[in-house]
């Protein structure tokens, strides 16, 4: 714990102007951003007696080794910089606002030729436009399956389009009416877009012109005796005012507006924001988070408004749907002083917002009933996590007593070798924090040292490498004395050059929601505040293995230097937990929170590593000895290939031959001849049948 008055500005050194400050942690961590409009008269808060501060305060100050501040010229400029800082550095101390789930919006895919209807979750796409977010998906697909009797858009995805256009005939809406068939020419594409156009008009409120419409065409068809159309145009028009009640009047007004209520305790907070627009409601979402920091109504609004704001350019009109700043923003509590947020919205959206607090009517009623969902929200989310921290906390403090540390785990990093019958050999880093996976710390690793099958030198060698970076990046900030190293560091092996097994985050995996396919800000950071690599030590090691793993994992950290960090291996046939110079295993009950974490992360390794592996593995066997010549693209391989038919052909091809090909001149063609004639001859292996493929 740190003393505030080391790193206390001398007296005269903080200017007494608006501007930004961060404080930073021991490890040069940003772990607190604010704004004030007074510099000198803020900071000076934070240094007083920490008898008299408020407790969260008091333990950020004494987190904290340095404070830092950058000057600006207007309040607006600070809550723009303090916006951008908390997006980058994702301090542990300020208020910061998670999706207690991913919403799921109505996308309109206006930047292909054929828009596509579809649900989509995560970050907003260019030229696509939004409705919702939604509650639930199913939502969406009812409100879809209503209009497309009237709007007649694209729903089917790109392979599917593909292939109704390849074959002449279009999918299954397209028979029954509720798709207008553009794969097969049935409407061109202006048309189609057209359509998509009017589909986005009815969703963003405009309705009325929309069911006028179809009235009068049903009163035509009628009287000209038509009586077929206008049974059909009838049920139009029930089916757009069955989606209609879905999102009933809220503001009679027909007022654009967003409605922002907040939940509260001493430890928690939850938000709940109604998007309205035309006076209905057409969309909604959630926030939660803790209240690491002592704030109030007023600051937890301001967060919030960033949160929602910070990302967004243009009103709701240019964005479609409940995208964008709208006209009106409705809080129950204004930031103070509210004219620079107001300021900040103004220039978000690109016209004048009204923020304020509604005092009667409609809105005051709306807005009492957007707070009871925030209630509700906070009271659901505690109900939720209350047994999740419980057994979370549990799990770490079990893991502490059995292998006998002196504190909880609260960084856990498990590591896993991965290969088949020694070629390909791999390994994965997986890094728990709090007892909950961080993705963006994973790293994974390819053995260089050596060739050929052993688990055991293979964790020696990555548990060095992890460390040895580690300590690399102390010695350069100057925690680790360069004498101490002992020349370690200048022995191993110098660090891999990108894309060539350097320890990279894990790739986005199909299915996760959008929030958790963004890089998260991680503990280790440089000077300002960026990730880096390794820079962060874990409390605890888990290697999957017994004895020999463990051994060797211990023996990378003692010719190290390093005796901070505990170290465990879990054997997967008994589930045993064996710990470094044991002759006996540690024996965890099966019931055990802490075994079943182990077990957890341990699984979590494995899979990490085996997809590494089977992905370099199955790049290896779609290789081609065309793959090797140097200087040559995708395209002339395509064409030579596509040219003589195989690769044996190719290889049997004079030089001559081979620059005939278009695009592949003579320097090309010997180079390819060369490569080729080099290559190896053997015969081509079918992987799924094993059998001998012989080359047409």
């Amino acid at each position: 714990m740190a003393d505030p008055s080391t790193y206390r500005p001398k007296p005269g050194e903080i200017p007494d102007s608006p501007g930004v400050y961060r404080f930073r942690d021991e490890h040069r961590r940003v772990i607190y951003v604010g704004k004030a409009k007074s510099l000198r008269q803020r900071l000076n808060n934070y240094f007083q007696d920490l008898a008299g501060l408020h407790p969260r305060t008091r333990t950020m100050v004494t987190t904290a080794a340095s404070v830092e501040w950058t000057v600006v010229g207007t309040e607006v400029e600070a809550l723009q910089l303090e916006y951008t800082w908390i997006q980058e550095f994702a301090p542990r101390f300020n208020v910061k606002y998670r999706d207690d789930k991913s919403y799921p919006s109505l996308a309109v895919t206006m930047n292909e030729e054929f828009p596509r209807v579809q649900v989509m979750r995560g970050p907003k796409k260019k030229g696509v436009r939004y409705f919702g977010p939604y509650g639930q998906a199913w939502a969406i697909r009812e409100t879809v399956d209503l209009m497309l009797r009237v709007f007649p858009v694209r729903t089917c995805s790109a392979g599917v389009f593909k292939r109704s256009a390849q074959i002449g005939r279009p999918c299954l809406l397209g028979y029954i009416g509720k798709c207008s068939a553009p794969c097969v020419g049935r409407i061109t594409p202006g048309e189609h877009r057209e359509l998509a156009e009017e589909f986005c008009d009815f969703m963003a409120g405009h309705t009325g012109s929309h069911l006028r419409r179809l009235e009068r065409e049903m009163q035509e068809a009628a009287e000209e005796l038509e009586y077929e159309r206008a049974a059909r145009l009838r049920d139009d028009i029930d089916a757009l005012k069955r989606a209609m009640e879905k999102n009933a009047v809220v503001l009679a007004d027909a007022t654009d507006a967003d409605l922002i209520a907040v939940a509260e305790d001493e430890l928690e907070a939850a938000v709940q924001i109604f998007h309205v627009r035309g006076g209905r409601v057409r969309g909604q979402r959630g926030w939660v988070t803790d209240k690491v920091e002592a704030v109030g109504t007023a600051e937890l609004v301001e967060h919030a408004l960033q949160q929602l704001y910070g990302a967004e350019q243009g009103d709701a009109a240019t964005g479609g749907g409940s995208g964008g700043v709208p006209k009106e923003v409705l809080v129950p509590a204004l930031p103070e002083p509210a004219g620079p947020i107001a300021q900040w919205l103004s220039e978000r959206r690109g016209a004048q917002v009204s923020l304020r607090v509604p005092q009667r009517g409609d809105k005051r009623a709306l807005m009492e009933t957007v707070d009871r969902n925030a209630q509700h929200a906070l009271v659901l989310h505690k109900t939720k996590r209350a047994s999740d921290l419980t057994t979370r906390s549990r799990a770490l403090e079990e893991i502490a007593e059995a292998l006998d540390l002196d504190s909880a785990p609260l960084r856990v990093e498990c590591f896993d070798i991965s290969h088949l019958q020694g070629d390909d050999v791999v390994a994965s880093m997986v890094v728990f924090e709090d007892g909950l996976a961080r993705k963006s710390e994973y790293r994974r690793f390819q053995i260089k040292s050596f060739a050929g099958q052993d688990d055991v030198r293979a964790m020696h060698e990555v548990v060095s490498r992890r460390f040895r970076r580690y300590l690399v990046e102390k010695q350069r900030t100057g925690e680790w004395p360069d004498e101490e190293l002992g020349g370690e560091l200048e022995s191993g092996p110098a660090p891999e050059p990108p894309g060539s097994g350097a320890p990279a985050p894990e790739p986005p995996e199909a299915g996760e929601p959008a929030a958790a396919r963004q890089p998260a800000r991680g503990a280790g950071r440089d000077e300002d505040g960026r990730p880096k690599k390794f820079a962060y030590p874990p409390q605890l090691i888990v290697v999957d293995g017994g004895q020999p793993q463990v051994a060797a994992a211990q023996a990378a950290l003692e010719e190290l230097g390093i005796d901070d960090v505990a170290v465990c291996g879990l054997a997967k046939r008994l589930e045993e937990v064996w710990l470094p110079g044991e002759s006996d295993p540690v024996v965890l009950p099966r019931s055990s929170e802490g075994l079943y974490l182990l077990q957890r992360v341990r699984d979590e390794a494995h899979r990490f590593a085996i997809r590494y592996q089977r992905g370099k593995r199955g790049k290896r066997l779609r290789g081609s000895p065309l793959d090797a010549v140097p200087g040559l693209g995708e395209t002339r391989k395509k064409a030579l290939l596509k040219h003589f038919g195989s690769v044996k052909k190719l290889r049997a091809a004079s030089v001559q031959e081979i620059s005939e090909v278009p695009g592949v001149g003579r320097k090309t063609a010997e180079t390819v001849a060369a490569a080729l004639s080099g290559a190896a001859t053997g015969p081509a292996v079918n992987t799924a049948t094993g059998e001998i493929v012989e080359d047409e």
